[in-house]
């Protein structure tokens, strides 16, 4: 029997917190929306959202007061390998930049009105700005080709630094959350997590990222396979999957899965990389998953694969596959038009029209 070291336990811990959503309020939401003046379930999706946020919010009438978008940021020893079309200096440049608000996602925040928050969980380099959240376990992973990417504690520390960041926003003030991340290298650790959960070949789930040469993608494709077969990571052991072949980031994020669950708030899922995390929370923590809402499906190949894992459509397609929460970011959009809807349009009384019925 292995043993399970501090940070495990406390994770472990934490996970058993989490608690079910409140059935009674969403049975509210539910039939107050049937009273609006609309044909019965006719907003869709949008009405599935409210009924989810109230279970969340346990009320009848759930809002949105503060929103976040929280950035994990880390680098990947794999970059050494030449699978990346620039260095891992462009993760510091990108961080700083949304300290000045000079990022895509910082622009898409800004009509939002959310607020970008940048955490520094295992970049290779100390960025310098404010606002920049400090919860470094290290100076970015090692070279998976090698050696694992990091220590069974490390991952587990980065998931629980994801949870303690969420927990810090929420004491001020936040109560909804999207998630994003930057690391150069990640499409390839995230791959290369696909390619060991769905125990298939790395060119079945492997995109060329941020934009690679023929050569260099067939590179990135055969390193995947080969770390895969070296490590042999346990797809059943989250933290054995992600320490081996992983990303700080990765763990990161899916900490912040966890955490949004266990402080009861809603958190809206980015693309690829994003999606992943979540599929990794969902697997440590299977009733964080009525707490995420998908936003995009990514264009990277094994985009629709892990939503359909996960069990979530995505609520738009607009073939984006740039990371940094940008399409998190639009899922704040749809979650306060689905919230105008159920909170504005008038009642059938309200508006003397006769009810409409559930068929028959």
């Amino acid at each position: 029997m292995k043993e399970i070291g501090y940070y495990e336990q406390q994770l472990n811990t934490m996970i058993t917190l989490v608690e079910p959503l409140g059935e009674a309020e969403m049975e509210e939401v539910r039939a107050r929306w049937d009273t609006l003046c609309k044909p019965l379930k006719s907003l869709g999706k949008l009405e599935d959202m409210v009924i989810r946020l109230g279970g969340i919010r346990h009320s009848s009438n759930p809002k949105i007061r503060k929103k976040a978008v929280i950035i994990m940021a880390g680098d990947n020893g794999i970059v050494e390998e030449g699978i990346s079309q620039t260095g891992q200096e462009v993760t510091c440049s990108v961080i700083e930049s949304m300290t000045k608000n000079g990022s895509a996602v910082c622009v898409m925040a800004q009509l939002s009105k959310a607020d970008v928050v940048p955490v520094d969980i295992g970049m290779a380099i100390d960025p310098v700005g404010e606002g920049i959240v400090r919860k470094k376990v290290s100076y970015g992973t090692k070279n998976f080709r090698k050696e694992p990417a990091m220590t069974r504690e490390e991952c587990a520390n980065a998931i629980l630094n994801g949870i303690e960041t969420v927990k810090e926003l929420v004491q001020k003030g936040y109560d909804t959350f999207a998630i994003g991340e930057m690391g150069i290298g990640n499409t390839t650790t995230s791959s290369a997590i696909c390619t060991a959960y769905f125990g298939c070949e790395a060119k079945e789930v492997t995109g060329r990222g941020a934009g690679l040469s023929t050569k260099a993608y067939e590179k990135k494709i055969a390193l995947i396979d080969e770390a895969v077969a070296l490590h042999q990571p346990d797809k059943e052991d989250v933290l054995d999957l992600l320490s081996k072949v992983g990303g700080l980031e990765i763990a990161g994020m899916a900490g912040c899965f966890i955490g949004a669950s266990l402080y009861r708030k809603p958190i809206i899922m980015d693309g690829f990389i994003s999606s992943v995390s979540a599929l990794l929370a969902i697997s440590l923590c299977p009733l964080c998953k009525e707490y995420i809402f998908p936003s995009h499906c990514s264009k990277e190949p094994a985009g629709k694969r892990v939503l359909d894992e996960i069990g979530l459509e995505p609520y738009f397609v607009l073939d984006m596959c740039m990371g940094e929460g940008t399409g998190a970011v639009m899922g704040f959009s749809v979650l306060d038009y689905a919230l105008a809807c159920y909170q504005k349009i008038p009642r059938f009384e309200e508006n003397k029209i006769e009810k409409y019925v559930p068929l028959q």
